[in-house]
């Protein structure tokens, strides 16, 4: 009897996605085009002169604090509630979850870790580019302004540029790019874009971010989104890594099994037969047998069966004084004929 081992959750994932180890033929990578590498620099490009004309104090700065005196809270406050919902979709727990499932989903379907390996890479480059430019610029947001008029850099504060408009392009542009066609990727890009642009926006008319904050936010995860190309081949190789140590995590514990125990098999007696007869006994030394009860006499005993069958002779009626023999009284009664 064969003792199987009981799959884990892991196992039942690996095996449907061993079921087409390669990835589909219709979905595309998409190449460090010559397009793209222009978008990549003139990106750039305007991040650095956002950089520069916030830290120069130019007409930037002044903007920003137009647009900050202006309160816009305060000019249309019937959709504030509106917007404190529409702002969440900038924040990176939810906006990561609901983004993870949808791609985990593709994973499932198309048989690869690629979607889930690229949200997460471009996660991480958010992180580290974004987060290394908050703390080394350290700008106060307008909430905590000090100085009229000033670029409020350098104090500390981790406003610029705008974490929630750098993550919500990210993270919902991240859809436009793994998608499997063309023309979802062009409806999936403007879908991007837009609720990229309404979470700035969002964050601008709630007084947390300068406009200034929101431009470099769009432009830092527009950088991001274009640089994933150069990532797709390290994107491989983690996936292959990633199938290499599975397979090794499963040939260790199939070495590492305990051997199966043989059970053993009962064998259903067969019914006795008509025509089989009773095993002999085994012959039992006298020194050994018990003592023969008081009622019986003496002596070896044999069977009915072994006895011999004794004939009575004569009849079997008790003798009578009285009775004469039959024939005798019926021949004296005769009478002689003749002479």
């Amino acid at each position: 009897m064969r003792t199987e081992r009981n799959l884990t959750r892991l196992d039942r994932v690996f095996a449907r996605l061993d079921r087409e180890p390669e990835r589909p033929a219709h979905i595309d990578v998409p190449k460090m085009s010559r397009h793209r590498v222009v978008l990549f620099t003139a990106t750039l490009a305007f991040y650095l002169a956002i950089v520069w004309a916030v830290v120069i104090t130019s007409w930037l700065v002044r903007l920003d604090w137009q647009v900050m005196f202006f309160r816009p809270y305060q000019q249309w406050a019937g959709i504030h509630w509106f917007v404190d919902y529409y702002v969440v979709l900038g924040q990176r727990g939810p906006t990561a979850v609901m983004v993870a499932a949808w791609l985990g989903w593709r994973s499932w379907r198309q048989h690869t870790l690629r979607p889930l390996l690229t949200l997460g890479a471009s996660l991480l480059l958010l992180n580290i580019t974004v987060g290394a430019a908050k703390l080394g610029m350290g700008r106060l947001g307008p909430h905590y302004a000090t100085v009229i008029g000033s670029n409020e850099m350098g104090l500390g504060g981790d406003i610029f540029p705008s974490g929630h408009t750098a993550n919500a392009v990210v993270t919902w542009g991240i859809l436009a790019y793994l998608a499997s066609t063309p023309r979802a990727r062009r409806w999936l890009s403007a879908a991007s874009a837009v609720t990229s642009l309404g979470v700035g926006m969002s964050t601008v008319y709630l007084g947390t971010h300068w406009l200034s904050d929101v431009l470099l936010g769009w432009a830092a995860g527009l950088l991001i989104l274009l640089a994933l190309p150069w990532c797709e081949p390290f994107i491989a190789r983690a996936e292959t890594a990633l199938f290499d140590l599975r397979d090794r995590w499963r040939d260790r514990l199939g070495s590492t099994a305990p051997a199966p125990v043989p059970v053993p098999v009962l064998l259903k007696p067969r019914p006795a037969s008509v025509e089989q007869t009773t095993p002999e006994r085994e012959p039992v030394s006298l020194a050994h047998s018990p003592r023969a009860p008081i009622h019986l006499a003496p002596g070896p005993h044999t069977a009915r069966s072994e006895r011999t069958p004794v004939t009575p002779a004569g009849s079997r009626r008790p003798p009578h004084p009285e009775r004469q023999p039959r024939g005798t009284a019926a021949q004296a009664a005769r009478p002689v004929t003749g002479g």
